[in-house]
């Protein structure tokens, strides 16, 4: 059974300040993976987004709109050696916890076509995956063929490469959930605990964006990446949760049916 899981950049970040680390809530998040690794021998591939690395510098340099000059390759090698320093140091926490995990930066073989994710090397993730590595990506600067280059977003990358890997589910931690409205700047915002074919349209139109910089497009840019992995994944059930430790860890269990925000494009699994 493989479990895809991202850690968000709110939580691995301040996304208010420039390269800001939260290395205890890394650190609290990477003892439950391992415990998960260790206990139930659950196969995981990672992915984190940039926070207040890689979005700080891709807003900065506006990679995300694309390249055409010098300028905006260096703002390209910014933004790459940001991501790459913040994965760096969450592979060392998940070291230091006895995860098997290795870096796999997303841009060494990822391609886009104005912005959208086309191709990717799936297979070598496959071969880690079996060798029990613990595979982690990142959200990422990639060439792209339309406008030189582009970011592609964890979601983005997850959607891509679930129908290669099959993951059985798919835990996000970071945000509670998803909210009628921003629940940071409203006070009237209901979390919705289930996004299903039945309501899905609505939710695309009540979300707004991510608190602080995000160039990946905030939540309604991940919560329709999502419902695509969904839908390519028959039975794939995907899961929005804080990073409260107990939550996360009902949530990579399964048992957490009553937190945060799940998404499934067919009717849920009858309970045994």
């Amino acid at each position: 059974m493989l479990l895809f899981v991202k850690l968000g950049g709110s939580i691995l970040t301040d996304k208010t300040q420039p390269e800001s680390v939260n290395i205890v809530a890394l650190q609290e998040v990477a003892r439950e993976l391992a415990a998960l690794a260790k206990e139930a021998g659950q196969a995981l591939l990672i992915g984190h987004g940039g926070g207040s690395f890689g979005h700080y510098w891709a807003e900065h340099h506006r990679t995300h709109l694309g390249v055409t000059d010098a300028a905006g390759w260096y703002g390209f090698a910014r933004v790459s050696d940001a991501m790459g320093r913040l994965n760096r140091l969450v592979v060392q926490v998940l070291l230091a916890e006895g995860l098997s995990a290795v870096g796999v930066p997303p841009s060494a073989s990822a391609l886009s076509d104005g912005g959208i994710l086309k191709q990717m090397d799936a297979s070598t993730l496959a071969r880690m995956l079996h060798a029990g590595l613990v595979p982690v990506i990142h959200g990422d600067v990639v060439l792209d063929l339309r406008q030189g280059a582009a970011i592609v977003s964890t979601e983005s990358l997850f959607t891509y490469l679930a129908p290669y890997l099959r993951p059985q589910r798919v835990v996000l931690v970071g945000e509670v959930g998803v909210f009628t409205s921003d629940p940071r700047r409203d006070a009237s915002a209901v979390r919705i605990a289930q996004i299903t074919p039945a309501n899905i349209e609505t939710v695309l139109l009540q979300v707004g964006a991510s608190h602080g910089t995000d160039v990946t497009g905030g939540m309604a840019t991940k919560v329709q990446a999502m419902w695509q992995l969904v839908e390519s994944v028959p039975g794939l059930e995907v899961q929005l949760v804080g990073a409260d430790p107990e939550v996360v860890r009902r949530a990579l269990r399964g048992q957490a049916a009553g937190e945060g925000t799940i998404i499934r494009s067919d009717p849920p699994r009858e309970a045994s």
